[in-house]
């Protein structure tokens, strides 16, 4: 079996070709993906070859943990059929070529609970259950605050502002430096921080993973007020002691989401309680992909570009 998938030789080397993928075995799914998402997180720091030591790291490598297609082959007591429309968190199934985290090819086989189902009508928007999942799993669990203040209005900011409406909460404050990014809220406010005065929030989630921004944070938390890292910060963190001292700040790490998650986050948007409509901002032909690549990481009006494995 083959299949189309990009290829990152190494660092700002990338191509799409030919490999082979491996054939299924009992509880296997064998999708042909439609759509596949490009992370401005942990894909940027692949592709640019500045993503810390991370287990199975090395090239080449088959990037991508945002697939979304159909099932066209399901081994018996999988519970999924031909036809149906699944959400996949990348796969490992390219030999030896590293899937990390494989989700950026036109076909793949993967373990059947490692897959989802998902309206077929979702179209692009279906590659984005794992971000929205993410987003959730910040927020959701025991003693965990929502956001008074979110800093990033790029995709994961707009998914965990939308969530904090969906659970109920006031609607929260979320900073943005770029005036393109700034826009497209609803519901909430959107500000520069220079135009933010306030120096008590009780909760703040940073979800621009940018390494030297904790001090103004800190600094904007009320006493005893909690400090989300929802980022993914390839630097060493750090920060001015004695602030974050005189504010009793507490510090909380967000990691990915789990299964329960995906569940949760596929039946907010089934009943209308998330939407994701207005975060596919670009969607192009795979063949594209290394221009694509420089686009959504370089280009700040990129909210999230998707591959199309069906454009022609």
């Amino acid at each position: 079996m083959h299949a189309q998938a990009v290829i990152l030789e190494g660092p700002q080397a990338l191509t799409v070709r030919k490999v082979g993928i491996d054939t299924p075995g009992p509880g296997d799914l064998t999708v042909s993906v439609r759509h596949s998402g490009i992370s401005t997180g942990t894909e940027k720091l692949f592709w640019s070859g500045t993503m810390p030591p991370f287990p199975g790291m090395g090239y080449p490598l088959i990037p991508g943990y945002e697939a979304a297609g159909e099932v066209v082959g399901a081994a018996p007591g999988t519970g999924f059929k031909p036809g149906d429309t699944v959400f996949v968190p990348g796969a490992t199934c390219y030999g030896a070529i590293r899937g990390l985290f494989g989700g950026a090819s036109s076909a793949l086989t993967t373990r059947a609970d490692r897959a989802i189902r998902i309206d077929g009508a979702m179209g692009p928007e279906g590659a984005l259950l794992a971000l929205a999942a993410t987003a959730r799993h910040a927020m959701a669990g025991l003693n965990h605050a929502l956001p008074e203040l979110i800093v990033g209005h790029g995709v994961f900011g707009r998914l965990l502002a939308r969530l904090t409406i969906a659970a109920g909460g006031p609607p929260p404050t979320v900073w943005e430096i770029d005036a393109d990014r700034a826009k497209g809220a609803t519901g909430y406010e959107v500000l520069h921080p220079d135009a933010d005065p306030r120096q008590d929030y009780a909760c703040i989630y940073d979800a621009t993973g940018d390494s030297g921004i904790l001090n103004t944070l800190i600094a904007r938390l009320a006493k005893g007020g909690e400090l989300v890292l929802a980022g993914f910060y390839p630097e060493p963190l750090s920060f001015a002691f004695p602030p974050a001292f005189m504010k009793e700040a507490r510090f909380r790490i967000a990691a990915e989401w789990t299964r329960a998650d995906l569940v949760a986050t596929r039946d907010l948007i089934d009943h209308g309680a998330l939407s994701l409509d207005g975060l596919v901002t670009h969607a192009v032909p795979a063949q594209r992909a290394e221009a694509a690549y420089r686009t959504a990481f370089r280009d700040p009006a990129c909210l999230k570009m998707i591959l199309d494995w069906e454009m022609p």
